[in-house]
């Protein structure tokens, strides 16, 4: 059994703890929060250290505010602990290569990030039929992804830009520029608008038009990154040369994305006229996202093999990704 500890007990804490005892390969030796009561049913250790250098400990999760999280993972894998680390990795692509050399010294101690995006059922058949080369090559991507907040938001440490780095981008948007890359591959040109008219919180925006292109495949996205939505959305659409995957929702525990509906469409061979010859709806009822995760990094541990999805080299393509947007949309001041 992997002996787990886990720093930051909130909800993302809580989570990884179900997924680890549901795996049957990792149990729970401690856990730690700031806020947490001494009345938990698993051992609550006095410090974050405490775990990163304990014995009785082989693999760190850090599921701290974002602020944290660069140095957390530095200091586990030179305490030769394995770790996986909630997004985003860093507050930017310096802060990620530094995380990157502690991995590259720390004896191929595994090191892992939460995108559990890519593990939801509806994107790894997308990811099966882009590289099945079925419908051809991508021709272009467009993904929606937001939310609403309320007053509530401010009591949080997300409304506070020292521990949260960012705002809607950088906490939600940055899934969906992880599947851009996912579908993709690369993008070398961005453009991007980046604003906070609404909530008007410095260093936190509220919404984020970007979009990409690959100068060299000439694949071309489109994202819109928002917490003023008035309703929660999510829709990924990929169109490639013989038809579409066009995927709206995502099932998660709230409901609040709806279902998770995912239509393939395949064109009439040698037509290109906007008709199809046949359309395949799936909806996917269970999120298995979150054990999924666990799943692959106990296994790859176990079995001595590479982290195939959330990589520390996923983690830097994405960090360059937002660090772009971010340069390249600075907010402009609004007159009051």
């Amino acid at each position: 059994m992997i002996r787990c500890g886990i720093i930051g007990f909130g909800k993302m804490g809580r989570i990884r703890a179900r997924a680890i005892e549901s795996s049957g390969k990792g149990r729970i030796a401690a856990i730690y929060d700031i806020n947490l009561s001494e009345n938990s049913s698993y051992s609550v250790a006095n410090s974050p250290m405490e775990i990163v250098e304990s014995s009785d400990v082989d693999a760190v999760f850090i599921c701290t505010p974002n602020s944290f999280i660069p140095g957390l993972c530095i200091q586990a894998l030179n305490s030769g602990k394995h770790v996986f680390s909630e997004k985003p990795p860093a507050f930017n692509a310096d802060q990620v290569r530094e995380v990157i050399e502690a991995e590259k010294a720390s004896d191929n101690k595994k090191l892992m990030y939460g995108f559990n995006h890519r593990h939801h059922q509806s994107i790894r058949h997308m990811k099966e039929i882009v590289e099945s080369d079925e419908l051809g090559k991508v021709l272009w991507i467009r993904g929606r992804y937001g939310k609403e907040v309320d007053q509530s938001f401010f009591n949080g440490w997300r409304a506070n830009p020292e521990l949260a780095g960012g705002g809607i981008l950088l906490d939600q948007g940055i899934h969906m520029v992880d599947l851009f890359l996912h579908l993709g591959g690369e993008f070398d040109e961005v453009s991007s608008f980046v604003s906070n008219l609404f909530w008007k919180i410095n260093g936190i925006e509220d919404n984020v038009f970007a979009i990409f292109r690959d100068s060299r495949s000439g694949i071309c996205a489109s994202i819109h990154s928002t917490m003023t939505q008035w309703r929660y959305l999510f829709s990924l659409e990929v169109f490639m040369e013989g038809g579409a995957l066009i995927l709206n929702g995502l099932k998660t525990s709230s409901g609040a994305y709806g279902d998770e509906k995912l239509a393939v469409k395949r064109n009439p061979a040698p037509l290109q006229d906007g008709s199809f010859e046949s359309e395949e709806q799936i909806v996917y009822k269970i999120d298995n996202s979150w054990q999924s995760e666990i799943d692959h990094f106990f296994e790859c541990i176990l079995q001595n093999r590479d982290i195939r999805y959330g990589t520390s080299a996923d983690a830097l393509a994405v960090m360059q990704m937002i660090d772009r947007i971010y340069e390249a949309g600075k907010p402009k001041k609004v007159n009051q």
